[in-house]
C-alpha cells in the first residue's frame, strides 16, 4: 500500500487530534480492503505520533457491543496509555447511531460504488498497491443516479 497516502491521512488525524484518548473508525464495502487499510493507517499513526495504537477488527456489530465491548473499555484506559488512539475497522461503523463515537472516520472505497458521505476521508482502493485519497461532492452526483443506497 502506498504510504504516501497513508502518512498524510495519518497526519491530517493527528493534526485535528494530537492528544488524549482517539478513535479512528474504517469501514468499507470490501471488508478485506478496509482492514488491510486500517492495517496501514494504525502503523502509520504510531510511527509518526509514538503514541500507542490499539487496533481491532470487528466485522458487523451492533451499537450496543460496539459500545460495550470495544469503546468503553479503550476510553477507561484498559489498553493503553493516555495518549493513545484505538484504529477500528468493521461493517456499519458510519452508521447514524455510532458516527459521533469516532474522532476521524476513513470509508474506503473497493470499485464504482457510492462513498459514505460521514466519512472524514474517502480512499479509493481499487489498485491497493495505489491509494488514492477521493475528494466527494454530493452536489456533483447528477439526479439521475440512483440515491437511496447512499449511505
Amino acid at each position: 500500500m502506498s504510504e504516501s497516502v497513508v502518512d498524510g491521512i495519518a497526519a491530517e488525524f493527528l493534526h485535528n487530534a494530537n492528544r488524549g484518548r482517539r478513535l479512528v473508525a474504517v469501514d468499507g464495502a470490501d471488508a478485506g480492503r478496509a482492514a488491510r487499510f486500517a492495517d496501514a493507517l494504525a502503523q502509520a499513526i504510531a510511527g509518526a505520533s509514538g503514541d500507542d495504537v490499539v487496533r481491532r477488527s470487528l466485522g458487523a456489530v451492533t451499537e450496543p457491543e460496539l459500545r460495550s465491548g470495544t469503546v468503553e473499555p479503550f476510553r477507561a484506559g484498559e489498553d493503553a496509555g493516555a495518549d493513545a488512539v484505538l484504529v477500528v475497522d468493521g461493517q456499519g461503523l458510519l452508521d447514524d447511531a455510532v458516527r459521533g463515537i469516532w474522532h476521524f472516520s476513513v470509508w474506503t472505497l473497493a470499485g464504482d460504488e457510492l462513498p459514505h458521505s460521514g466519512a472524514n476521508v474517502i480512499v479509493d482502493l481499487s489498485d491497493e498497491g495505489a491509494p488514492s485519497r477521493y475528494f466527494y461532492d454530493y452536489c456533483a452526483i447528477p439526479p439521475s443516479v440512483n440515491r437511496p443506497g447512499l449511505h
